[in-house]
């Protein structure tokens, strides 16, 4: 290649969109192979790490002063502790300390990952659940439900929790859990025990999520609360936007509260006591109690809040989440529908590491067969940029992936497969358009790649569209292969395989 040639190549704009894209997927893959330490994946509740405050996520840097870069080291300074002993923990972030229960700090750690690509439970280990509602529900009853139970595992401090809903091909409603670092019989029981919701006042229990009749979510009775001013600026760069929703409780329940708050003082127009409201024992949020409710058996009850932010607009969003949240607490325990263990499965992380090396293995002997097909059939170097290119694309597929913290499991490696295999296929399709035109002097560059193009557009709508039904059904782990192959087709449409055919171009003049 000449110098000229390759200038031209590097001052192209379909080049230079390429290598924003790879420079964009490299920031958000943010590769490290020389990145150690641990990070928090689960903390038990009421386990001393839980006592402590401590939260998934966190990177553990040192225990009693010594640095911690692997799990054995974590085993090694653990592994020996009494009941009653102390330990000192530090985080990224923070210092705590540690009084030992039952021998056992309460948590599970894993390596620290080297880049901020997300793998799926065939890759690192966990369990797979499937629920089956009794009977139909609604779209709205679904989304409360996956929001109940995303809410559910995390209070009970796990961390890569994936709650979404399936289906088959029947139209059968499912929903999957899917736990990293947890066995199977942890998450069974996480996802099969009744959610319990407690409202108290002071110590006294008023009601329970069996005693909310109705919760009320329509535009009708909940939102921003325009009667209380709406939203309002408290500086230059502080709004809060008040919310409100009403729900409905038994009568047993109204006159428990009425008993329970006949006694209270009153203060600035609320009762000396606020209404506390747990979840599975958890302390989730406290409200005021409005001067009208004292000693009142009130069926019905209007329940406030507000949100704050920078604008009015991020105010208004955090109003209305915060009221969401409220009222996904408030239904916690009566779900609208019994659910039934479908199916379980579970992957140790032995096994997924085995997956991982054999599809590096499938990987490097694909692109090794691909490269020696390639070679026979074109004997030049054409070849070289042909597999570069595909290796870009399963790059930028990865930056995608990463930016959207979509999981990479079997399903998607699959997935990744296909549109590397589309990919090829396309350069083919430029290639031999390329060199057959040599032959066709008459035609133009661009009617050549206009030709090649019109084939190639039309392979990547005719999978486009194949792949949307398993992507709205979302059978099991069809979503994850659809997903990742529309996503690795599109990238090649709109970057790759425009930057391979102005390099052939250039490659090819005379």
């Amino acid at each position: 290649m000449t110098q000229n040639k390759l200038r031209k190549i590097m001052m192209d704009k379909r080049i230079w969109i390429l290598a924003i894209a790879i420079i964009v997927a490299f920031i958000a893959i943010n590769p490290n192979p020389w990145r150690e330490g641990i990070t928090i994946k689960s903390v038990e509740k009421d386990s001393a790490a839980s006592l402590a405050g401590i939260k998934p996520g966190q990177s553990i840097v040192k225990i009693d002063n010594q640095y911690v870069k692997s799990v054995a080291d974590f085993a090694r300074l653990t592994s020996n502790l009494d009941t009653n002993d102390t330990v000192l923990i530090e985080t990224e972030n923070n210092f705590y300390k540690l009084t030992v229960t039952d021998e056992d700090l309460g948590m599970t750690v894993a390596k620290k990952a080297k880049t901020n690509i997300r793998t799926g439970l065939d890759l690192q280990g966990g369990t797979r659940v499937l629920l089956q509602p009794e009977e139909k529900i609604s779209e709205t009853d679904l989304e409360l439900i996956i929001e109940n139970m995303n809410k559910r595992l995390n209070l009970f401090g796990l961390s890569d929790v994936t709650v979404r809903d399936a289906s088959d091909f029947s139209g059968q409603q499912y929903i999957m859990v899917e736990v990293a670092g947890v066995n199977e019989e942890e998450v069974k029981n996480l996802v099969s025990k009744q959610g319990k919701f407690e409202a108290k006042v002071g110590n006294v229990s008023v009601f329970k999520g069996n005693d909310v009749v109705d919760v009320c979510r329509s535009a009708q009775c909940s939102g921003i609360d325009y009667r209380a001013g709406g939203c309002q600026q408290l500086g230059p760069s502080d709004w809060a936007c008040p919310f409100f929703f009403s729900i409905s409780l038994s009568q047993e329940a109204a006159q428990r509260q009425a008993d329970a708050t006949q006694d209270l003082q009153i203060i600035e127009g609320y009762l000396s006591e606020k209404i506390y409201l747990y979840l599975d024992d958890e302390l989730v949020d406290e409200l005021n109690i409005a001067e009208s409710l004292r000693g009142e058996p009130a069926i019905s009850i209007q329940i406030s809040g507000s949100g704050a932010g920078l604008t009015q607009n991020t105010a208004t969003k955090d109003s209305i989440k915060n009221m969401k949240q409220l009222q996904t607490i408030l239904v916690t325990g009566s779900l609208p529908v019994k659910l039934e263990i479908a199916r379980t499965d579970a992957v140790s992380p032995a096994l997924g590491e085995e997956f991982v090396r054999n599809a590096l293995l499938t990987g490097l002997v694909a692109i090794g067969a691909v490269m020696f097909v390639l070679l026979i059939a074109y004997r030049n170097v054409l070849v070289i940029p042909i597999v570069f290119i595909s290796l870009l694309e399963i790059f930028l597929l990865l930056g995608v992936a990463a930016l959207i913290r979509w999981n990479i499991d079997l399903a998607a490696i699959a997935g990744i497969i296909a549109a590397v295999g589309t990919g090829v296929n396309d350069q083919i399709i430029i290639t031999d358009e390329a060199l057959r035109g040599e032959a066709r002097a008459f035609k133009s560059w661009k009617e050549k790649l206009k030709s090649a193009f019109s084939v190639i557009f039309g392979a990547y709508f005719t999978l486009l569209f194949a792949m949307l039904p398993l992507f709205l059904i979302g059978a099991g782990l069809l979503r994850g292969f659809a997903v990742t192959t529309i996503i690795g087709m599109t990238v090649g449409v709109l970057i790759t395989r425009p930057a391979y055919a102005k390099i052939i171009e250039i490659l090819m003049e005379k």
